[in-house]
């Protein structure tokens, strides 16, 4: 009798969430998270020339060389961003001198001061922005379908707490990144777990390296089969129509000659971003999925680079009741800085532009967080909300309600894209902090963490060719070890546990 009422209540569910997603137009949801650029850095001036109801730049912006009374030099912010080498500062004490500059709120005055202590030459390169016409997909999707001018970064800090917002609205207590809570992964709920407690599909598609492996779940043998490589299966299963309910794409994050780096962090060409969301863009607009899917594009974080528009600092919720690290202890109550945002979907409005969200609560902004909460919408998913964040942050399912009948005009084919960059690509140079933190977790999957020299020292002695070789092969043979302990009949909640230096040896634990 108690499996035959299982079996209802089961059915039930299904039923209910089938009825749901037949309400709303969006069955597949991608989303591709890039690196490191802030909203006006990217997209501001697009204000003056593509819509004027983007809160963009006027050129009248501009932050003094010193913050401290009496400093009357001032740099304002220009047109000719290009090519950027170094990487400007973003680290959670760089933001904070960024947007506080030496007061008690963020005044977004300490960009180029904070920049100066690092090179003398970034402090120009943070205060520049790039014309419209250099970023020519941008500039077409803003004209055709919906920019964000009010989305945050989730954390004012670097790249991996705010890419662990996108998918579990939470970084479980990091600033920075910390090696020993790597190897363990990050152990919160998400929104892939919310999906597979909702018989619903989602798939990872990896240029190199699958960031989403930072979580503990996601190692698990369970999902084994969720990971694919990008060349090989995103433009089959698109056209073939099999794209799963959530599909995320991971860009290249290694520069490599013939193989160019496409995640837009520094000091990598943004015109490869470009022709990376382009392919994504014309592959989609191609697929038989077109007009039930919506394409989210969005930045981890501002990278360092200047932005207008003041970071939200009152009644941001802690997301799980965990606090910051010293010496700050930051009790993640205020957000990061203005981020680009853009939706694609053939129910979208040509030339939207959305500001702040109609609630949850009246305080509610747009931040990393508002995916797995509209993800929960869109695709009505019976799960709780991941955290207090996801459930106050805003959600943009209105966007895709707006229109009776799928747009027909959208472009099958968006332009060119002409290089930036004049230098050769430098594959033998050393890695960038985000680099070496995938080689640490490559390390982890390698089962190398047990030497005593490995993961934290490891980044420092390889080159990017190296690195990029490295942590290829540590994914290949963990998803490969995964995929055969399945078929030896392991409990799929269990990961693959391999062996240091015996790369072929393996066993599993929960």
């Amino acid at each position: 009798m108690r499996a035959i009422l299982l079996n209802f209540l089961s059915l039930s569910a299904v039923f209910l969430l089938t009825h749901q997603q037949q309400q709303q137009p969006i069955k597949t949801v991608v989303v591709l998270v890039m690196e490191n650029r802030s909203f006006d850095h990217l997209l501001g001036w697009m204000k003056k020339s593509v819509n004027p109801l983007i809160n963009g730049v006027t050129g009248e912006e501009c932050n003094s060389v010193s913050t401290e009374a009496g400093g009357n030099e001032t740099i304002c912010f220009s047109d000719d961003a290009g090519y950027v080498d170094p990487d400007p500062g973003h680290s959670f004490e760089d933001v904070a001198k960024q947007v506080f500059g030496s007061g008690f709120i963020p005044s977004m005055s300490g960009f180029v001061e904070q920049a100066s202590s690092m090179s003398q030459n970034l402090s120009e390169t943070v205060m520049k922005g790039f014309r419209p016409e250099n970023v020519p997909i941008y500039t077409s999707l803003v004209q055709e379908f919906a920019v964000f001018d009010r989305w945050f970064s989730s954390i004012p800090g670097p790249t991996q707490p705010n890419r662990l917002f996108v998918y579990s609205a939470t970084s479980h207590g990091s600033t920075s990144h910390v090696i020993k809570q790597l190897a363990l992964g990050y152990p919160q709920n998400t929104i892939f777990d919310s999906l597979d407690e909702n018989f619903l599909d989602f798939g990872v598609y990896f240029k190199n390296f699958p960031t989403t492996l930072f979580f503990r779940n996601m190692r698990k043998l369970k999902y084994a089969f969720k990971f694919h490589q990008y060349d090989l299966k995103f433009k089959k299963d698109a056209r073939g129509g099999k794209l799963p309910s959530l599909t995320v794409i991971e860009p290249s994050y290694f520069d490599l000659i013939g193989f160019p780096a496409d995640d837009d962090h520094p000091s990598h060409d943004v015109a490869n971003g470009q022709k990376l969301v382009k392919e994504v863009y014309e592959t989609l607009r191609a697929s038989p999925q077109w007009n039930e899917t919506l394409l989210i594009i969005t930045y981890d974080e501002h990278g360092g680079f200047y932005d207008h528009v003041q970071t939200p600092f009152v009644n941001v919720p802690n997301p799980d009741g965990n606090i910051g690290p010293s010496p700050y202890f930051f009790k993640f109550d205020r957000l990061g800085v203005r981020v680009p945002t853009i939706m694609i979907s053939t129910w979208i409005k040509k030339g939207t532009v959305v500001s702040k969200p109609n609630g949850p609560y009246p305080d509610s902004e747009f931040e990393h967080s508002s995916i797995p909460a509209t993800i929960k919408k869109l695709l009505g998913l019976s799960s709780n909300f991941l955290t207090r964040r996801d459930a106050w942050a805003g959600t943009f399912d209105h966007i895709v309600t707006e229109l009776n009948s799928p747009r027909t005009d959208c472009p099958e084919v968006l332009p060119d894209v002409v290089p930036l960059r004049r230098t050769e690509t430098n594959e033998h140079k050393g890695l960038s902090e985000f680099q070496s933190e995938l080689v640490q977790l490559a390390a982890v999957l390698n089962g190398d963490h047990f030497l005593s020299s490995i993961p934290g020292d490891t980044g420092k002695k390889m080159t990017v060719k190296q690195a990029h070789e490295y942590v290829k092969g540590a994914v290949s043979r963990f998803l490969e070890a995964s995929k055969e302990a399945i078929k030896l009949g392991a409990d799929k909640s269990t990961i693959v546990n391999m062996r240091s230096s015996l790369t072929t040896r393996s066993s599993v634990h929960g």
